[in-house]
C-alpha cells in the first residue's frame, strides 16, 4: 500500500508541474561556458538534448547551411569570347528561342579545340540535339574552324577533360594539332583543285622523295589546310612510325620568341628539326620577321639535307611576297608549286552532297543544294556554312529544306551573284528555246510523252540544262516539261551528267549551249 501511495503522490507531483517545464530540455548557455570562446560576448542559445523532435521554432541547434552550386570563374578571355558567340547565336535564331534554350547556357573551359559549355538539366539533351550544330558554326566563327562545342551538366567536372587532353608546350603540341577529319578520303576532287591533291597525295605516299618542298598556295577556304592535314594524317597511318609535324608560321613564330627569351633555342631546334614530316600552315606571316626568317631558313635547311618532307602552305605564290628574304622564296620555289582555284559548280555540288552524306541529313531533292551552290562561288568554307544555317533554320522551323527556304535564308547574307552584262537570269522558255534549235526537235515534241531516243536525249539535255542554270525547283522544272514530276527530273538529269562524262561530243555540245545561255540579253537576239 506505501508502495502504491508514493507512487500516486508521484503522479500528482508530475500532473501540478507546469506546462513550461517542458522547455526544461532546452537550457540556456551563456559566454562563461567551457565551450566558449575566451572574451566573447554573451550569448544566449538553445540546445536540444534529444535530437529529433520536433517542439516549436528556435529550438533546433544552428546547423551547417545546405551546399550551393558554385559557378566557377571565368576566365575574362573566354568571357569575352563566350560575348561574341552569344552576338552571333542571336543573329542565327529567332529571340524566343535564344532566350528559351541559349541563354541559360554558360561557357566554362577550351580543352584543346573544344569549347565546353555548360546546360541546365532540364534543357540539355534538347540543346545538344536540336542545337549543336549551330553553336558550333558560331563558336568556330570566333574560336577558329576546328573548334568543337561540348554540352555539358552544371556540376561536369572539366579537370578530368583536361587531365584527358595531351598538355601544351610553350607553343603548342604541333605533333596533337592534325585535324582527324581532314583526310583524302573527305577531300572533293574538281578540276580547280585536282593538280594539288594528286601532288599532295604523291607527297603522302613518298615523303621526302615526291616533291620536296611542295609548295600549295591559293586564296583561304579552298583546301589547302585539308590537304596539309591530310598528309600528316596518312603518314601517320601508313608511314610505319614517321615522325610528323605540323604547326603554322605564326606558332612558329610565338615558339621561337619565347625560346629566344627563356634561353631554350637548343630544344626550339630539336623540336623543328628532329621529325621527318615537316608541315607549315600560312607561310605568308613569316614576312618582315627577320629573326624568325634567319631560324626558319636553317630550319628548312637542315630538314631539307638530312632527306625529310617540307610541305608549306600560302594564300600567294611565292613570287609575290616582296617582303621575304629572296633565299626563302628561291627555297620555296625550287620543289612543287601547286595552286588550288575556287571550284566550279559540279564541284560546289559535290561539296555540298558529302556534307549531307557525313551529317546524315535528310533531304526531300537537291533543289536546296543546287540554289546554295549558285549563290555560294567562293570557296568551300563559306559553301559548308551556308548549308549548316540553312540546316539550322530548317531544325527551328521545321520548314522542308528546299530551294524557297535557301533562299530565303540566304537572301540577305549572301546575294545570288550576277554576270557581268547580264540584264536577267535565263528561263527555262530560254533553256527549251536552245534545246530545240540545237537538236532539231520541236517544243511540242520535246513536251510529250514520246520516248523515242530522238525526243528523250534533248528533253534529257534540257532538263539538265535547267536544273544547272536557272533557280527553279526541280517541282517547277517538272511543271514546265509536261507536268512532269520531281523524280522524272532528277532521274533525267543523272541520266545527262552520266552520259557527259563519258561522251566529249556530247560534253561540248551541252558547254556550248551553257555559254549561250550566259550571253547577255542583248546579244541573244542578234
Amino acid at each position: 500500500m506505501l508502495a502504491h501511495g508514493a507512487h500516486a503522490n508521484r503522479k500528482r507531483v508530475k500532473a501540478r508541474r507546469p506546462p513550461t517545464t517542458r522547455r526544461a530540455r532546452f537550457f540556456p548557455r551563456r559566454a562563461a561556458s567551457p565551450r566558449s570562446a575566451p572574451g566573447a560576448p554573451p550569448e544566449r542559445c538553445y540546445i536540444r538534448r534529444r535530437p529529433g523532435r520536433r517542439l516549436g521554432p528556435l529550438r533546433y541547434r544552428a546547423g551547417p547551411l545546405p551546399k550551393e552550386p558554385i559557378t566557377p570563374a571565368v576566365p575574362p578571355q573566354l568571357a569575352r569570347d563566350w560575348a561574341l558567340i552569344r552576338s552571333q547565336l542571336r543573329e542565327a535564331v529567332p529571340d524566343s528561342t535564344f532566350e528559351i534554350w541559349l541563354a541559360p547556357l554558360q561557357p566554362r573551359a577550351v580543352v584543346g579545340d573544344t569549347l565546353v559549355i555548360a546546360a541546365p538539366d532540364e534543357i540539355r539533351s534538347w540543346v545538344a540535339d536540336r542545337y549543336a550544330r549551330v553553336l558550333q558554326t558560331c563558336a568556330a566563327t570566333v574560336l577558329g574552324p576546328q573548334t568543337d562545342v561540348d554540352v555539358v551538366a552544371p556540376d561536369a567536372g572539366v579537370a578530368d577533360r583536361a587531365r584527358a587532353t595531351p598538355p601544351a608546350g610553350p607553343a603548342g603540341d604541333e605533333q596533337a594539332d592534325l585535324h582527324p577529319k581532314f583526310t583524302f578520303d573527305q577531300f572533293v576532287i574538281g578540276d580547280a583543285n585536282r593538280f594539288a591533291h594528286a601532288a599532295a597525295l604523291a607527297v603522302a605516299e613518298l615523303p621526302g622523295q615526291a616533291y620536296n618542298p611542295l609548295f600549295l598556295y591559293g586564296p583561304p577556304g579552298l583546301g589547302k589546310t585539308h590537304l596539309l592535314h591530310a598528309i600528316g594524317n596518312y603518314v601517320r597511318a601508313h608511314g610505319g612510325g614517321l615522325r610528323v609535324r605540323s604547326t603554322t608560321a605564326e606558332r612558329f613564330t610565338n615558339a621561337f620568341v619565347a625560346a629566344v627569351q627563356t634561353k631554350g633555342t637548343d630544344d626550339f631546334k630539336a623540336r623543328f628539326r628532329d621529325t621527318d614530316v615537316l608541315l607549315i600552315d600560312d607561310v605568308q606571316f613569316l614576312q618582315r620577321k627577320v629573326k624568325t626568317e634567319e631560324e626558319f631558313f636553317h630550319t628548312f635547311n637542315a630538314l631539307h639535307e638530312t632527306g625529310s618532307q617540307l610541305v608549306l602552305t600560302c594564300d600567294r605564290l611565292p613570287a609575290n611576297m616582296a617582303a621575304l628574304e629572296e633565299r626563302l622564296l628561291e627555297r620555296f620555289q625550287a620543289g612543287l608549286v601547286a595552286e588550288l582555284q575556287p571550284p566550279d559548280f559540279a564541284t560546289r555540288l559535290a561539296i555540298l552532297r558529302k556534307r549531307v552524306h557525313h551529317d546524315a541529313i535528310r533531304l526531300p531533292d537537291e533543289s536546296a543544294l543546287h540554289a546554295i551552290a549558285h549563290r555560294i562561288t567562293a570557296n568551300a568554307r563559306t559553301l559548308e556554312g551556308a548549308l549548316i544555317r540553312v540546316v539550322a533554320y530548317h531544325s527551328l522551323t521545321r520548314r522542308p529544306i528546299d530551294a524557297a527556304l535557301a533562299d530565303e535564308v540566304l537572301a540577305d547574307l549572301l546575294p545570288t551573284p550576277k554576270a557581268p552584262g547580264r540584264r536577267e537570269p535565263p528561263t527555262i522558255e530560254r533553256v527549251q528555246e536552245l534545246t530545240c534549235a540545237a537538236f532539231d526537235v520541236s517544243r511540242d515534241e520535246l513536251l510529250s510523252a514520246a520516248r523515242s531516243s530522238r525526243i528523250v536525249w534533248p528533253r534529257q539535255v534540257a532538263m539538265y540544262l535547267a536544273r544547272e542554270n536557272t533557280a527553279a525547283s526541280l517541282t517547277a522544272i517538272g511543271e514546265a516539261f509536261g507536268g512532269r514530276n520531281h523524280t522524272t527530273v532528277m532521274y533525267s538529269c543523272r541520266k545527262a551528267s552520266e552520259r557527259l562524262a563519258a561522251d566529249p561530243i556530247a560534253q561540248a555540245l551541252v558547254h556550248e549551249l551553257e555559254r549561250r545561255l550566259a550571253e547577255p540579253s542583248d546579244d541573244r537576239t542578234a
